[in-house]
């Protein structure tokens, strides 16, 4: 149990199938005769329903049934959807209003589902549409982040949906009292659009009295049960699968209201029923990122080491709680909350407000880059202040080598780190030195140039066990059964990778089945950076047993004691024999002597403690202060992922993490007006990164392994967005800071950075 992976860059086996067209996506695989569902939403963000008659939608041609609320409700449903509560400060119970299925008296933001339209085809459920009719009273619209306004909630009356706090807030008042700098900064955390290249979309269909549900998700088996509970069926009634999935980011990681109504139409109807999403749609209903304001203040001594740190963050939850939202800002920050500093006292409240919007829930990160956002922004503005360098004061501050195990005030264990070794690296791979000379050929060209300094910790997240199944086939191969589940990671291809790596059964005879919870008893799906560390580490315990069982096996067969068989990863080894059989060899003699207990392999396994990646990222910009268009120049990171299983794919969910960090810094930035209306609800609007956006990105590693994981690995799926957001951010305010900007929220669009050094009286 004390092998690793072999570390080798191996190609993703699954790209030439998806990149020629061949993958099989959810709108793919709908079954042909299935019925298509529309779904027919609120145009206001807060009205009363006062008459709601789809009588004539019902009758155009083609149309099989319209489905309202009052439907779901004489059905029987259980029509309320699921959410975490975050813990009180007061120690008492945070208020529950419901979030029904489809809205009941009330609507409260504008997309949010009222009926769905079941037809023969997609048009003819849009024009059923049209005729569905709507009236209603409108309310007052609260979109402040801030308690009070118009109550969206009776249960709720100052829209505050939890107020958590976390830490010695006692402790920390003294340390501010005692302190000889203290620095305070708010900072804007603005809301994003996750934009996944496939928009959500399922079928539902019944399969010899048994409902399947095939969705576009991260995980099957807690979609399994909340139909279960919302349909009340037994769970063996039910299969849900994920076929192939075109990102998911967070954002797919929970229930949406159309799955439970296009399940609950397939019963009904007996009919399948499919349902995917158009983009604005999606930009609608699908649940945004982020949206958070907060203002830090942090405590230093005289030789600026930090005494104490505090924070009061408001996060804007939209209309209704989703499935993981009160936790995002509340406990999954606070996992991150002092950074890779060595803080003695701090202190976070977190409230949670209701306005007229979308939901906001998990993404990319979910938690920890919004928390290392703030830290690291607070750490430069420390910095400038001081006078003194940023990587400086990092360093007075990082916990050291010796100091590990560190326990957090959060009560998190931080196992190992060397950070100062990271920076230090980091510093050498971005040019530090050169970059006084890259400046003055800026200056000269009439552009502003900054660097900018983010020093990153996450913690992975997720359910810390895992189930793994190994069966031999009659054809030669191997099938791997995971549970985690892929969203375009390369999970095919780094399981059978490690697969091969332990057994020695070559890469193209191994398949990989996920997603289908039929095939596969339970598992915790892929989010919290969780996938790769879980499922290798169960792997391992099944890998060993199946090497106990195959070599006694051997043993028997050749006489001799267990103890004389032997393997080497690729081949096994009995003492005084020349037969160096393979495991697929020895699995087809198994077969052969009629032991098919031999040929089926399972395991469950739990992490002993979570791993914490971390890492240095370096972002130079160049700004025309002219336009204000703000251009990513050079771009560095140096990450601690300890061991790694496939760098190649570490390096791509890197790429991909910094994309969706520099997308949120320098563009996306959703917009509504006064009255709840999405003003960025296309492309048009909303503003994606682009290829012209993304640098080269220079990617490196220095590995200080895990100790809480046999692989020794820390997961990298998120990293790449927790450490770019301030990385740029500081950038630009570096850039900006010797010409009177002093505050710099993203996003940094042209625009903005224009109006910023206009205000502080900048003459180009």
């Amino acid at each position: 149990m004390d092998k690793f992976g072999k570390s080798q860059p191996v190609k993703r086996v699954e790209d030439i199938r998806l990149l020629v067209g061949q993958g099989r996506y959810v709108d793919d695989i709908a079954p042909v005769d299935a019925l298509h569902a529309y779904v027919f939403r609120s145009p206001v963000a807060h009205a009363r329903i006062t008459e709601l008659d789809v009588r004539d939608a019902v009758d155009v041609p083609g149309v099989h049934a319209v489905i309202t609320a009052s439907d779901l409700d004489k059905a029987g449903l259980d029509t309320g959807m699921a959410f975490s509560s975050a813990p009180m400060r007061d120690g008492s119970k945070a208020p529950r209003p419901k979030r029904p299925i489809l809205a009941e008296d009330r609507v409260r933001f504008v997309g949010e589902a009222v009926a769905v339209i079941i037809a023969e085809d997609l048009n003819a459920a849009k024009d059923a549409s049209e005729l569905i009719v709507f009236d209603y009273d409108e309310l007052p619209v609260h979109m402040a982040l801030q308690t009070g306004g118009p109550a969206l909630h009776a249960e709720v009356p100052d829209n505050c949906a939890f107020d958590y706090g976390l830490g010695d807030e006692v402790a920390t008042a003294k340390a501010f009292e005692t302190a000889a700098h203290v620095v305070k900064l708010d900072v804007s955390d603005n809301r994003v659009i996750v934009n996944s290249l496939e928009p959500r979309g399922c079928f539902a269909e019944v399969v010899e009295g048994r409902l399947h549900l095939s969705f576009g998700g991260q995980g099957v088996w807690g979609m399994k049960g909340e139909l279960a509970r919302v349909l009340h069926l037994d769970p063996a009634d039910i299969r849900v699968t994920n076929p192939d999935v075109g990102g998911g980011f967070g954002m797919k990681g929970m229930a949406y209201p159309e799955y439970f109504v296009t399940a609950f139409a397939a019963r009904q109807l007996g009919r399948p029923i499919r349902w995917m999403s158009d983009r604005t749609e999606a930009m609608l209903s699908d649940n945004a990122g982020r949206d958070l304001t907060s203002c830090a203040e942090m405590a230093f001594d005289e030789n600026h080491r930090i005494l104490g740190y505090r924070l009061h963050t408001l996060s804007n939850l939209g209309a209704y709680n989703s499935q993981f939202a009160q936790m995002i800002q509340s406990h999954l920050f606070s996992r991150v909350l002092t950074g890779v500093y060595d803080i003695p006292a701090a202190y976070m409240r977190c409230e949670g407000i209701y306005t007229n919007t979308t939901q906001v829930d998990a993404y990319r990160g979910a938690g920890r880059p919004e928390a290392i956002y703030l830290i690291e922004r607070v750490m430069d503005r420390a910095a400038r202040e001081f006078g003194i360098d940023p990587q400086a004061l990092r360093r007075i501050n990082f916990i050291r080598p010796d100091q590990f195990p560190y326990p957090t005030i959060p009560g998190e264990t931080y196992d190992v780190g060397d950070f100062d070794r990271v920076l230090t690296r980091a510093e050498t791979e971005a040019d530090l030195a050169g970059f006084d000379g890259r400046r003055a050929v800026s200056k000269a060209h009439g552009k502003l140039r900054g660097i900018g300094l983010c020093y990153y910790i996450e913690s992975i997240l997720g359910a810390p066990d895992e189930d793994v199944k190994v069966d031999f086939t009659d054809d030669g191969g191997a099938i791997i059964y995971v549970g985690t589940q892929s969203n375009g990671q390369g999970h095919e291809t780094v399981f059978a990778q490690f697969l091969a790596d332990q057994t020695g059964i070559p890469v193209d005879r191994i398949e990989v089945v996920q997603g289908d919870s039929d095939q596969i008893e339970r598992g915790g799906g892929t989010g919290g950076s969780r996938s790769v560390t879980v499922q290798t580490n169960v792997t391992l315990l099944a890998v060993a047993n199946m090497v106990s069982g195959f070599a006694g096996f051997l043993a028997e067969q050749a006489g001799v004691d267990a103890a004389d068989v032997s393997f080497d990863d690729e081949s096994f080894r009995i003492t005084g024999s020349n037969v160096t059989p393979t495991m697929l060899e020895v699995a087809q003699m198994a077969r052969e002597a009629g032991r098919s207990d031999l040929l089926t392999w399972k395991a469950t396994a739990k992490l002993p403690g979570r791993s914490f990646p971390n890492g240095a990222h370096f972002c130079e910009v160049e700004i025309d202060p002219a336009t204000g268009a703000t251009h990513v120049e050079k771009y560095t990171v140096v990450d601690d992922f300890g061991n790694l299983i496939n760098p190649m794919l570490a390096e791509g969910q890197v790429h991909g993490g910094v994309a969706q960090g520099l997308g949120q810094a320098l563009s996306e930035r959703v917009v509504f007006d006064d009255e709840g209306q999405l003003l960025t609800a296309t492309f048009m609007d909303y503003a994606m990164p682009r290829a012209d956006t993304m640098p080269m990105i220079r990617f490196e590693t220095e590995a200080v392994p895990s100790t809480t994981n046999p692989m020794g690995m820390k997961g990298c799926g998120e990293a790449g967005t927790v450490g770019a957001m301030a990385a740029v951010a500081n950038a630009v305010q570096d850039a900006l800071w010797a010409h009177g900007v002093k505050q710099a929220d993203m996003p940094f669009t042209p625009q903005r950075v224009w109006e910023m050094l206009k205000d502080a009286g900048h003459k180009p």
